[in-house]
């Protein structure tokens, strides 16, 4: 790839503090909120529920049947999360929060484990309450594929979006001692972790952040490995801040209503794929066409 002197450059430590989040882009999506509406589903079920059951039960002076109560609740959590078009797996989740709470309340356990659980969670999947993006670890076959993807550029400047542990960004780093290889996370066990794993790869820059607050102008290769829930409004994004012949590739989940450049399959046993969309302009790779590759096995 040949690349003009007046295009934006990867940032550098020099630029901004590597471990803090980016100032916030004009017209970036506004933070999600999805875990407000889902608790916002179970208060409205256990309150119809529990407005119905007391009266009923408190007029003929019996004590309120708990089991099927909380049945009833999940019903009822379940049907609001369908009528309001949640993902189907929130289904799952609303019918059977209320009657897994009332069967772990019986067990008596010490409620500071449950904190301690929680705190573990928030730790390692912040991205999954924040913004419905959990934490997938991408294999080695997947990243030999992006290696394949990316050899015709020595000096490819790179970026994974939501880096996890730095499984891509780490090995593509060692292999290409000559790129530039960005991963942004903002979960603070895996930040931590991916931390103390590319520390010491000088062409690999490690930054605590928000994927929202990343200017994706500075790099060719913009690497997302998400969720179907964020993949419109990085779509959108792209197309703001990409430059022209640049590429974005989301492993797992296409853009919605977007035709893919291409479709790369991975050898691997989850059979992953890799939906590559080359923003429109001259390509950076290959003198404007597009590379082929052989599926690592």
């Amino acid at each position: 790839m040949s690349k003009s002197a007046a295009e934006p450059k990867p940032a550098t430590p020099g630029d901004a503090p590597s471990d803090a989040p980016a100032p916030a882009a004009a017209g970036d999506p506004p933070a999600a909120r999805p875990h407000l509406r889902q608790l916002a589903l179970q208060a409205a079920a256990a309150l119809a529920v529990l407005s119905l059951a007391w009266p009923y039960y408190g007029i003929r002076g019996e004590a309120l049947p708990w089991p099927a109560t909380a049945c009833a609740i999940g019903g009822v959590a379940g049907l609001l999360a369908v009528l309001t078009r949640q993902a189907w797996w929130w289904w799952l989740i609303h019918l059977a929060f209320a009657p897994l709470a009332w069967s772990v309340a019986r067990l008596g356990i010490d409620p500071g484990w449950f904190l301690l659980l929680f705190i573990g969670l928030l730790l390692v999947y912040r991205g999954a309450l924040s913004g419905q993006v959990p934490l997938y670890l991408s294999n080695a076959q997947t990243a030999a594929v992006l290696d394949e993807l990316t050899k015709d550029d020595a000096a490819v400047r790179f970026v994974d979006l939501g880096a996890g542990i730095g499984s891509v960004v780490r090995r593509l780093a060692r292999r290409r001692p000559t790129g530039h290889f960005t991963g942004i996370e903002n979960a603070p066990a895996s930040w931590l972790i991916g931390r103390l794993r590319t520390q010491s790869l000088a062409n690999c820059q490690w930054v605590w952040g928000n994927l929202w607050q990343t200017r994706l102008a500075a790099f060719d290769i913009v690497y997302a490995f998400l969720s179907p829930a964020p993949m419109a409004a990085l779509w959108e994004k792209a197309q703001r801040e990409m430059r022209p012949g640049s590429l974005l590739i989301s492993n797992s989940f296409p853009i919605p209503g977007v035709a893919a450049t291409s479709v790369v399959a991975v050898a691997d046993h989850r059979q992953t794929q890799l939906y590559c969309y080359r923003l429109p302009g001259v390509s950076l790779v290959s003198g404007g066409k597009e590379t082929s590759v052989t599926p690592a096995q």
